[in-house]
């Protein structure tokens, strides 16, 4: 059987079924305990905010709503991390077919990002970069919309500023992606003048900044923690001179190295590859903006403040660069010779989970083996031998605390570091190696 002559749509939600269910199932035998950002966003869930000390508020409020529905199943939060990947895949299969006008193309430009570990190996910790995601891709798709159309939709303006919102309520590195298809649009409408200004445009703008207002005004009160939380992270704070050139290069290696097994597939697509690039074709100007601009400006970033950049960060930076390779590549992918490329997809397909099974399973020192669950029954145990009321607050630091948060039946909700001043309001309380849990 040829593949390219079978029914692609079928094979392409076959790939999504099987990637949720082994990027699911996997985690879910050989982890004892969930990963620490998704303890942390279940904690930051527990007492729901329009923001918290290291971040916005979105990932928070997407495990809560799991949590609602399933509790302290494990399995749930791995399955609404893979929601999350799997519907990214689709919103870019749905942006390569209107892009390529071809499915078995657009089937490419999605099966090489499986090779890139941010979609399989790292894919189980639900965490900020993981929720910006979708919001990425359907950022991009509603910008494509918009930059493709002579008639410029209400709808489709009001849902662009929608999802722009949702993404930087994520994570405050999803400006990146806004600053460079805000530079396109300038360039086309202003520079270039190929389309004429429509003031629905503005219509983005206001829904992003009217869905902020909330986290804004959070932000203020709160002495912009995250801000802070963010640059400490870059290692900004111990400014070196060496660092301007340092980081970046470092950036720079990190980038091509998590990229070697998505151009190793592509050898296997592309054909004797010849470069033809037209910086007057829109689709190809696009395709840049969303894909190398934001790239370059963490560069950038990374050059001239000297800070670092981490490399989880990049999670979402790299959903369309298979539509990327394969719009430059098209004329040299030949479907009749495309067995190989299925092979080695394959064979990627199956080495990283079975990779990761095999860390899971062998390496006994990971945060993925912290017994939550035993520690919770005993503090719930030393608990109940003193006091009869449920317990319903729990300080401490995220991940110790957060797994209590997580664990006890209670669900008593996570108040922040330990603090004497929040336990003196405390009706009851116990502390057992700077984690204390009460009642109030």
């Amino acid at each position: 059987m040829n593949i390219y002559k079978t029914n692609i749509n079928k094979i392409f939600y076959i790939f999504l079924t099987i990637h949720l269910i082994v990027w699911t199932l996997i985690p879910t035998l050989s982890n004892q305990n969930l990963p620490l950002d998704t303890i942390e966003a279940l904690a930051w869930g527990s007492n729901l905010d329009w923001g918290f000390n290291k971040h916005p508020p979105a990932s928070a409020f997407f495990v809560e709503i799991f949590y609602r529905i399933f509790g302290s199943k494990d399995w749930a939060y791995y399955f609404l991390s893979q929601i999350f990947i799997i519907f990214s895949f689709f919103i870019v299969w749905r942006f390569s077919n209107e892009f390529l006008r071809n499915k078995n193309l657009s089937l490419f430009s999605v099966l090489l990002l499986e090779t890139i570990y941010f979609y399989n190996f790292t894919s189980p910790e639900f965490n900020v970069n993981v929720c910006q995601l979708p919001f990425w891709a359907l950022t991009v798709y509603y910008s494509w919309k918009l930059y493709n159309k002579i008639n410029i939709d209400v709808k489709d303006c009001a849902l662009l500023g929608v999802f722009a919102a949702l993404g930087f309520l994520s994570k405050y590195l999803f400006i990146y992606l806004l600053v460079s298809i805000d530079l396109i649009f300038f360039y086309l409408i202003f520079i270039k003048k190929d389309k004429k200004y429509d003031s629905n445009y503005i219509i983005s703008f206001i829904v992003f900044i009217i869905l902020l207002i909330p986290h804004i005004i959070w932000l203020i009160n709160n002495d912009y923690i995250t801000i802070s939380y963010g640059l400490h992270r870059t290692g900004l704070s111990e400014p070196n001179f060496i660092d301007h050139f340092k980081y970046p290069i470092i950036f720079l290696f990190k980038q091509v190295f998590i990229l070697i097994p998505f151009f190793i597939l592509s050898l296997f697509l592309v054909s004797k590859p010849k470069f033809n690039f037209k910086f007057t074709d829109k689709k190809l100007l696009f395709l840049f903006a969303i894909n190398i601009l934001p790239i370059f400006l963490m560069f950038i970033t990374s050059l001239v403040l000297g800070v670092k950049i981490r490399t989880m960060w990049m999670t979402p930076f790299y959903l369309f660069f298979g539509t990327l390779l394969v719009y430059i590549f098209q004329r040299q992918i030949k479907l009749k010779k495309i067995k190989n490329f299925y092979f080695v997809f394959i064979f990627l397909f199956l080495l990283s989970p079975i990779i990761y099974f095999y860390i899971s399973v062998n390496q006994i020192d990971k945060r993925t083996d912290y017994p939550g669950k035993i520690i919770a029954q005993k503090v719930q145990k030393k608990w109940d031998l003193e006091f009869d009321e449920p317990i319903n607050v729990v300080l401490g630091n995220e991940w110790n605390a957060g797994n209590l948060s997580y664990h006890l039946k209670s669900r008593p909700a996570w108040e922040g570091d330990l603090d004497k001043n929040k336990l003196d309001s405390y009706n009851k309380f116990i502390c057992i190696d700077n984690i204390c849990v009460g009642n109030k």
